[in-house]
């Protein structure tokens, strides 16, 4: 089986483990708190802010008359707290990717290795101060790719691609190195990385779309505005639950790639040099010597 649909697969059935569901909460519930708190706090200011921004503007001004004329005036009252909602929406979801990171793929990885790869020693030498920094610096590239895209939003199509691919990316640079930092070393990850980097970005782009179900749930129906407080929950839930598959895709998909690279290592490796009339022909034994290695 293809090795992308067969992790795939392994990750689905694993995210139906009680202790995979529990551990799910742990980090909504932190988020939550977080998320009433700043809501508590900056809500109405955000809702001023907006509007402010919305009624000083001649263009939507206009836009108000056109929508009266139409008998669509009540749209009025949803659109400053849709804006709050899908402004707030992404910076969450980096949130909860970093959570799940951070709280949940280090757990769920060793659970893989455990289950599927027991004989796979783990060399790795990334710290948790190391993923916390490479996970950091990846979100702040995230943002800074999420603001300077937000003008590009209000283009219908764009608003339902560039969010998830941002997503996608951000799911790919953050679980690769997670998935790989306990178990493979860095030759071995820069090897991984550089072999397989289009599938672990198409993995990525996946779970982004994935993630992006609840804020297309949103934008369908205007009345959720109002539910906010009520559906955010339920929408941080299964961001965290869909992150936590991801978890589980690139740490099938990775330890799998690492397990292969190793083999294909030791095969090398075992192969006695064959010794020619004074010319000894050495055998590729090194990792970087091999197709896909850096120079």
């Amino acid at each position: 089986m293809n090795p992308l649909i067969d992790s795939f697969w392994r990750a689905a059935a694993y995210c139906l483990r009680p202790g995979v569901i529990v551990l799910s909460f742990l980090p909504l519930l932190l988020i939550c708190v977080a998320s009433l708190a700043l809501g508590y706090f900056f809500w109405d200011n955000a809702l001023d802010q907006v509007r402010v921004v919305l009624e000083s503007s001649e263009f939507v001004n206009h836009g108000w008359a056109w929508l009266d004329g139409m008998g669509l005036g009540r749209i009025k009252t949803v659109l400053a707290p849709l804006i709050v909602i899908f402004t707030v929406t992404p910076l969450i979801v980096i949130v909860c990717l970093l959570m799940v990171a951070l709280m949940m793929t280090p757990w769920l990885v060793r659970l893989v290795a455990q289950r599927r790869f027991p004989q796979l020693q783990a060399l790795g030498t990334g710290s948790f101060v190391s993923g916390l920094v490479w996970s950091l610096a990846s979100a702040a590239l995230a943002v800074v790719a999420i603001i300077i895209s937000i003008p590009l939003w209000f283009v219908p199509p764009l608003v339902l691609i560039l969010p998830p691919l941002i997503w996608g990316w951000l799911t790919y640079r953050v679980m690769a190195f997670d998935a790989l930092a306990e178990h493979a070393t860095d030759d071995e990850r820069r090897i991984l990385l550089r072999r397989h980097r289009n599938v672990l970005l198409t993995m990525g782009v996946i779970t982004g779309f994935l993630g992006a179900a609840p804020s297309l749930l949103w934008a369908s129906v205007a009345l959720f505005a109002a539910m906010f407080v009520i559906l955010l929950p339920l929408a941080l839930w299964i961001y965290t639950l869909v992150f936590a598959f991801s978890s589980l895709w690139f740490a099938h998909y990775c330890l799998a790639a690492l397990s292969a690279l190793r083999a294909e290592v030791a095969r090398a490796a075992a192969v006695v040099d064959i010794e020619l009339p004074n010319v000894v022909v050495p055998m590729a034994t090194d990792m970087r010597e091999l197709p896909g290695a850096a120079p």
